[in-house]
């Protein structure tokens, strides 16, 4: 059972009274911003992929503590030069599905995407790789097929080279993502991020700023040549190094799909962050 990190008392998601219609992918990351990154394959360290429950529901949350004041809003988004139509929260996956199979093609969408309640699923996970943990329950990615690869070396166990080849289909679709496209889809849909945004217990955050946030800290991973040591202490691999396993939950993404894929994955990031800002330069 994967949990909240410790001490956060930030809403979960839990079981729908009826299943809500089905999300998409990789907007989440790319679209999202920092998501795209992140996702690409989350595994979770597991050499056994566990497939997360088929539909979510976001519940509110309980205990929370005392919203901070508003803060000044860092990244604004225009939502006046697009789309003034939007569909209800509970009734915007079928538009997503359509735009995000426009952006990354028909099979890729449907072999990579969880398609239910993709905006809630983008937001949670955004909202989770700069933090410790990433339930991979709410994430709108397909596991990475195949076994977490590891190579020995006497006593010391490593993140095999080979096993960075697994992440290569979705790096490969996230290279011929338009950033433009990608970056205009989001924006005209903003106010539904926002609101589910609100929805996971901050009102008075803007979820654009997060999602600037986790791009930069995905773009902060640091590089670190193979071989990456690992240790498995109970059921799940974990990095070795202390310093390296304090690192953000998006952070350690990026490491374990290896320097090679994680380079292509900032490059895009980069280019999406380049969009956000020149959108934020247009008001």
């Amino acid at each position: 059972m994967e949990h909240w990190s410790a001490g956060d008392n930030r809403p979960y998601f839990t079981r729908p009274k009826s299943p809500p219609a089905r999300p998409a992918f990789l907007i989440a990351c790319v679209l999202a911003g920092a998501a795209v990154a992140g996702y690409y394959g989350y595994d979770y360290w597991q050499q056994k992929q566990e497939r997360p429950a088929p539909s979510v529901a976001l519940a509110p949350p309980t205990g929370a503590a005392p919203e901070a004041p508003e803060p000044a809003i860092r990244h604004p988004v225009d939502t006046a030069r697009f789309e003034t139509s939007l569909p209800t929260l509970e009734n915007s996956d079928a538009m997503m599905r359509e735009a995000l199979a426009g952006l990354l093609g028909r099979l890729p969408f449907e072999q990579m995407v969880y398609p239910v309640q993709l905006i809630r699923r983008i937001v949670a996970t955004v909202d989770n790789l700069p933090r410790e943990t990433a339930p991979r329950r709410v994430m709108p990615l397909q596991p990475v097929p195949g076994a977490f690869v590891t190579a020995s070396s006497g006593d010391d166990v490593s993140i095999g080279p080979a096993n960075s080849a697994r992440y290569a289909p979705y790096v490969r679709v996230t290279e011929m993502l338009e950033s433009r496209a990608l970056v205009r889809r989001y924006v005209a849909s903003y106010p539904l991020f926002q609101q589910a945004y609100e929805e996971l217990g901050f009102p008075n955050r803007q979820f654009n700023d997060r999602v600037v946030e986790a791009i930069d800290d995905l773009l902060a991973a640091p590089d670190i040549a193979i071989p990456v040591d690992v240790v498995r202490p109970k059921i799940l691999y974990q990095l070795a190094d202390p310093d390296l396993e304090r690192l953000s939950a998006g952070q350690k993404i990026m490491i374990r799909m290896g320097s090679e894929n994680a380079a292509k994955v900032k490059g895009k990031l980069r280019e999406i962050r380049r969009e956000l800002t020149a959108a934020e330069a247009a008001r």
